[in-house]
């Protein structure tokens, strides 16, 4: 028996056991409203060096539970998560109808992308972040904004929408772009027409954007949010959660990380094997 062996162990057992899943609010503005979004790190890997990010922009329910709960999937993956606040400090919503009245001022309106662009400013804005390696991502609502805010030509390496509203890319909105898109749609999704989808996928064609469109089956609007069924009950058509669609886009987009946030070198041995 080396009886000092097991000591030689413990800072490292110490650091192992101090490394946590960190998140913070955080308070900043936009246009004289006052917003508070929500900053989730693993404080491990912060302190080593610069690391990649993720953007995370609600559904039409604004800063709820189910958000914050990706935001700490997001760090548990070793990136920093910042979830922005679009509609105000506070303000959330369960009810469809108020949920509609609090997204309708975005759609279509240059403040789509401004108001995500100021989320994205503050997670910029922290030391620990990689700001050449960058993504969105959103969900519903937010699905559409993440779109709005690449075609402003904000500094993303990337965009995931998880069953968002499909925006066409105009001529000068495409060149703008910056980012590589992933869209995750539901098969069924009552919410975007045969006519809208295919419009929207000959502009990404059109403005030679790199896009990766997955669509999953037997799902319909919200597939990714448990909490759609519930939704669903009480009242609200064309959403519901689907367990399958939900496990294989999230592995769609870690698959979509790996591949933007890898070195060259290091995505080239991977595509090749």
């Amino acid at each position: 028996m080396k009886p000092h062996r097991p000591l030689l162990l413990l800072p490292l057992l110490s650091a192992v056991a101090s490394a946590a899943i960190v998140t913070q609010p955080v308070a900043y503005e936009h246009q004289g409203v006052k917003l508070e979004g929500v900053l989730v790190s693993d404080d491990a890997r912060t302190t080593v060096g610069k690391t990649p990010a993720v953007l995370i922009v609600p559904e039409w329910w604004g800063v709820n539970d189910y958000v914050k709960r990706r935001a700490q999937q997001i760090a548990e993956l070793g990136y920093v998560a910042f979830v922005a606040d679009m509609y105000g400090a506070g303000v959330s919503t369960t009810d469809p109808k108020r949920a509609s009245e609090l997204a309708s001022p975005f759609y279509g309106k240059p403040l789509m992308a401004e108001r995500a662009r100021a989320g994205l400013d503050q997670l910029l804005s922290q030391p620990a972040v990689d700001r050449s390696r960058v993504v969105a991502i959103g969900y519903c609502f937010g699905g559409s904004t993440v779109q709005a805010l690449a075609y402003s030509g904000a500094p993303l390496t990337g965009i995931v929408s998880f069953h968002g509203g499909l925006i066409p890319a105009s001529p000068e909105a495409a060149a703008k772009n910056q980012a590589k898109f992933l869209i995750c749609h539901g098969a069924i999704d009552p919410f975007v027409k045969k006519e809208e989808l295919d419009a929207f996928l000959k502009s990404l064609e059109d403005g030679r954007i790199d896009y990766q469109f997955i669509s999953y089956a037997h799902a319909v609007h919200a597939f990714t949010n448990p909490d759609a069924d519930q939704a669903a009950t009480a009242g609200l058509k064309g959403v519901g959660y689907n367990a399958a669609a939900d496990r294989r886009s999230w592995t769609h987009m870690k698959a979509f990380f790996d591949e933007l946030f890898s070195p060259p070198h290091a995505a080239h041995s991977a595509a090749t094997k």
